[in-house]
């Protein structure tokens, strides 16, 4: 308000043509702040190169658990299925363990143990078919009713299950 009254006294040109300017400056600036690119997106490179969220990432190696029993394996499942990183793949894997671990044989928790060793987006993209799951993770025999469990065809709203 202070700004204007200095104005006041001025011809109304004037006035206009001094807001105009100072207008105009910041659109300028913030325009040409706008185009330049701090941060590029990955797929504004040339044509055929790979994107950076498309190469492969380093991913640690599994942990050998030995002497490990069967209920111990279950109660170690269930917790990596909870407490990943990602709430997505948080929310998929347990209410997926919730409903399925208690029931899994031995087999099945083994290839379950596996499955959970991979990236958690990776997991997340697979299990709601965004993307094509290797060979060696679709063949597994938990990895087809994971997929029908990401669908909740009963559109059931899901929520993270109470740990005991």
């Amino acid at each position: 308000m202070h700004s204007l009254r200095a104005f006041s006294s001025l011809p109304r040109y004037t006035v206009l043509s001094q807001l105009r300017s100072r207008v105009s400056t910041r659109n300028l600036s913030s325009s040409i702040l706008a185009r330049s690119e701090l941060y590029p997106n990955p797929g504004n490179g040339p044509v055929g190169t790979v994107d950076e969220f498309e190469k492969p990432y380093p991913t640690l190696p599994p942990i050998q658990r030995t002497n490990e029993g069967v209920e111990q394996k279950r109660a170690r499942l269930l917790y990596q299925c909870r407490k990943r990183g990602i709430l997505e793949t948080d929310l998929l894997l347990s209410t997926f363990s919730k409903k399925y671990l208690p029931n899994m044989t031995e087999e099945e928790l083994c290839e379950f143990d596996h499955f959970m060793d991979q990236p958690d987006w990776d997991i997340y993209y697979w299990c709601t078919s965004k993307k094509e799951a290797p060979e060696h993770i679709s063949k597994l025999s938990i990895f087809k009713t994971l997929v029908e469990h990401s669908k909740n065809e009963q559109k059931v709203i899901l929520r993270m299950p109470e740990l005991k």
